[in-house]
């Protein structure tokens, strides 16, 4: 088994960050996406939609959707629960997971991918090259919501709290930051920022 990786992509990250938290070490291939490595015929044939990450298991077959990974992880490992514990708080795990990637995660992506110099005519991950639209950033800085209480889906620390502290750490790159005023986000963010499967 291995994971394809990217050390400064947000996406990988959830997912180190979910494995760290599980106490779960998978060997990584780095695939430099600054490079273009995610568009060349080899990682083309590993996944066609030119994105990381991917778990490829010892059998060849592969997953390339990071909550599908976290689920398989979740399934091999249920120590600690990071998807829930039990129907009705795995429900409630799920859709602030949702909420967050939403209303945060595709915000900030939007507002990231379509103002970053290096990403001209990459405004959208995968294959196919498709222009910034300046629109869209300002839009993706306006939907951004940042704002969850002591964990974001309950009294632990769960998947949701990890794409939240991404999201975060993400919007700080396109100098979206904290607000004052919210003092309950910047109390979630240092602790949670201090648990060791931050620095995945």
């Amino acid at each position: 088994m291995k994971l394809y990786d990217y050390q400064l992509a947000p996406n990988p990250r959830r997912v180190r960050t979910f494995l760290a938290e599980k106490g779960i070490t998978v060997p990584t291939v780095q695939v430099d996406l600054r490079a273009g490595e995610q568009f060349t015929p080899e990682f083309r044939a590993i996944n066609p939609e030119c994105t990381v990450p991917v778990l490829e298991f010892d059998d060849g077959r592969r997953i390339a959707e990071v909550v599908a990974i976290c689920l398989y992880f979740e399934l091999a490992h249920p120590e600690p629960a990071l998807m829930g514990v039990g129907p009705q708080d795995r429900a409630i795990v799920a859709d602030w997971h949702h909420r967050i990637e939403r209303q945060g995660f595709w915000a900030v992506g939007d507002a990231f991918r379509n103002s970053a110099t290096g990403l001209k005519g990459r405004a959208l991950p995968g294959p196919d090259g498709y222009e910034q639209i300046p629109a869209l950033a300002e839009r993706g800085v306006a939907r951004t919501i940042l704002a969850v209480c002591q964990f974001v889906a309950g009294d632990r620390y769960t998947i949701a709290d990890i794409l939240a502290l991404v999201t975060v750490n993400f919007a700080a790159r396109i100098n979206l930051t904290i607000p004052d005023d919210c003092s309950h986000l910047r109390r979630w963010h240092e602790s949670v920022s201090l648990r060791a499967s931050a620095a995945a």
